[in-house]
């Protein structure tokens, strides 16, 4: 604003002394007979009928006006001189046609808004707040100063200071924002943008992309994506998964986002949902649609191996795609081939993949499923950490709850899922596979990853989310409860539903030791997710009981297992939230810390009262004890309400390549 001061003087000098000659001599303006305009001078008109002799002591003046502010920044000093020239310019702007008037009150407009430009030397002020900067270090008293989306002071402010918004954070932690690193809003935000729980609990950032992505599609993919579609309704407007990010942005939406390309999303694109393993040119084809999605700016390649078509890839299948990302310093992000009867085998395949492809690992919902597999996690600890004594990158998230939630039909043998939902529900249909498909959800000891095995009863398997309006009476049942009202085995029920329903329906699955929990917070490598959508309590969201994570995850991780529980360090929790996932994705050279030059993420909460409201029964409950969240600079939520602002922004991958 200094330099462009001056060169409003000067414009505004000019313009002025233009006003006062052509209002007397311009052709189109002036009064005089055009004989009498012969010989005109600008500032002194003698000697020719009608005219008028003008001073120059106006010009100073608006020079006056401008010049001054340069050298001061006191906006009562400002306003005094306007008034004074408008005093002293008034007898003389009557004197002339009534054309000046609005011509006098632009320039006062345009004083006043310059004025006003210089008078703050920042955007946002935070004072007064204890300082967990995301470096994992003792936390500190101070503020941070923040000017066009970047911080630029961080503890003790300088004098001077000023901003139009100023928090005073007394009593407060002030940190960066958190990353969820594992998020399923991509759905949810193109109908709501403002990221409503997730907000409440201080994210600014959603990374999504766990197997599925929203690109790349092909004109198939995009059509059966519309047609799939259940309370939320859109138009899939883009095919690649750079799109979706810039098409979210270009929507608004309150948080910022990012992605990791699937690789089940790659596999259906040149395979559609077979099981078998790609040829050569196509798996160069599959190859070179991970390059792509990591030139737009993915963060690496996402894996979902219990799920079909993704439990159809092989090692070697996954190794070379995992390859394509590490061409561009992407990490690769799984959900294990098996949590449960099979983890210690999936971890080792985990390590072979990371190993080949040369590239970092990172494990999504790190848990033991199953009682008779919560003794594995011990095992498993020590197998990842002589991993990363050999050298590999290995970290992994969590999630702060003892149940799983994904959909009914993960319960139905990979084998009956390939060729999508359409196909599934024809073999539930025909006798014989029906009866080899019930045997095998019933089979003790499956050669798959069986969620109906793997939970103590079918008590333990409750149902929140179905797509049709008759089978909504469900949601909150249990599946025992659904199948003794209609009289049918569990498994019987569990492929009536689907058929009825024509969905995968969502339920919650009660899996996991809180031992276990507490055993894998302390983990210096982990970071954590909510896997799960940034909704909220209201409109189509309550057609559906999410998991509880949806609403408390990272209040409860700050509330319940730091304050209460006293089993990690806040300083550290806020390390694992911020500048640890920041630096898995490569984006911590300006995201992750509050630190002079960093993007103004920045969540200001009360440890004291931060806590999750949401249970598994009425989960609609956004957490509390978050006060402000500035989301690149811009204030979105202020003592705890949302401002409706939605300044977020795609943040790309390490490998993006700008095309402009």
């Amino acid at each position: 604003m200094p330099l462009l001061s001056p060169i409003f003087t000067i414009s505004a000098t000019a313009a002025f002394r233009h006003s006062f000659h052509c209002r007397l001599c311009h052709p189109c303006h002036c009064r005089l007979p055009p004989e009498a305009r012969a010989g005109c001078n600008p500032l002194r008109q003698d000697g020719v009928p009608g005219a008028k002799k003008i001073s120059i002591r106006p010009i100073l003046m608006v020079y006056l006006q401008f010049a001054l502010p340069i050298y001061t920044k006191d906006p009562s000093f400002v306003m005094k001189i306007t008034v004074l020239n408008i005093a002293c310019l008034w007898p003389r702007m009557r004197k002339l046609m009534p054309v000046h008037i609005p011509a006098a009150l632009v320039l006062l407009g345009a004083v006043l808004f310059f004025a006003s430009c210089e008078r703050h030397t920042h955007d946002i002020i935070i004072t007064n707040g204890m300082i967990y900067d995301g470096t994992g270090e003792a936390p500190f008293a101070g503020g941070v100063a923040v000017r066009d989306g970047r911080i630029t002071h961080v503890g003790e402010l300088p004098e001077g200071l000023s901003a139009p918004e100023s928090i005073d954070a007394d009593g407060m932690a002030v940190s960066p924002g958190f990353i969820n690193i594992l998020s399923w809003a991509n759905v949810p935000l193109l109908h709501d943008g403002r990221s409503m729980s997730d907000i409440k609990q201080g994210v600014t950032l959603e990374v999504m992309g766990e197997g599925w992505s929203m690109g790349p599609l092909n004109e198939q993919m995009a059509r059966e994506r519309e047609e799939d579609q259940g309370d939320i309704t859109y138009d899939v407007a883009w095919r690649t998964l750079g799109e979706y990010l810039e098409h979210l942005e270009e929507r608004g939406v309150s948080t910022n986002v990012a992605s990791f390309v699937g690789a089940t999303t790659v596999r259906i694109y040149v395979l559609g949902h077979e099981d078998r393993a790609p040829a050569p040119d196509e798996l160069e084809r599959m190859q070179e649609l991970v390059r792509e999605a990591m030139r737009e700016g993915a963060m690496g390649l996402g894996t979902a191996l219990i799920y079909a078509p993704a439990w159809y890839a092989d090692t070697d299948e996954l190794i070379a795609l995992a390859s394509a990302a590490a061409e561009y310093g992407g990490v690769y992000a799984t959900h294990l081939r098996s949590e449960g009867d099979r983890f210690l085998e999936a971890i080792e395949e985990m390590i072979q993949i990371a190993e080949g492809a040369g590239i970092a690992a990172h494990i999504h919902h790190l848990k033991a499923a199953g009682t008779e597999n919560w003794h594995k996690i011990d095992e498993v600890i020590e197998r990842v950490e002589q991993a990363q004594r050999d050298g590999l990158d290995i970290t992994s998230n969590m999630y702060m709850y003892t149940a799983a939630s994904t959909q009914l039909s993960a319960v139905v043998p990979p084998w009956a899922r390939e060729g999508g939902r359409r196909a599934m529900i024809e073999r539930f249909e025909n006798p014989v596979m029906r009866a080899e498909i019930i045997r095998e959800m019933e089979r003790p000891d499956p050669d798959w990853e069986n969620f109906f095995q793997m939970v103590a009863s079918p008590d333990d398997i409750t149902l929140v989310g179905f797509r049709t309006d008759d089978l909504q009476r469900f949601v909150g049942w249990s599946l025992a409860e659904v199948a003794e009202l209609r009289g049918t085995a569990p498994a019987e029920t569990v492929l009536d539903l689907i058929t009825e329903d024509n969905s995968g329906i969502s339920a919650v699955y009660h899996l996991m030791s809180e031992e276990n929990i507490e055993k894998q917070v302390q983990l210096p490598w982990m970071t954590f997710g909510s896997d799960g959508g940034s909704i909220a309590a209201e409109g189509v969201f309550l057609n559906s009981n999410p998991h509880p994570r949806a609403y408390g995850n990272f209040a409860r991780l700050l509330g319940h297992y730091v304050r209460d529980r006293g089993l990690v360090s806040l300083e550290d929790a806020v390390h694992r939230l911020t500048a640890f996932p920041a630096r898995i994705l490569g984006i911590n050279r300006d995201r992750g810390l509050l630190a002079e030059g960093y993007y103004a993420d920045i969540v200001i909460f009360d440890p004291e009262e931060i806590r999750d409201h949401a249970t598994y029964n009425d989960p609609h409950h956004y957490a509390t004890g978050v006060h402000f969240v500035l989301v690149n600079g811009v204030t979105v939520l202020r003592n705890g309400e949302h401002t409706g602002a939605k300044p977020g922004r795609f943040v790309r991958g390490p490998g993006w390549q700008d095309r402009e």
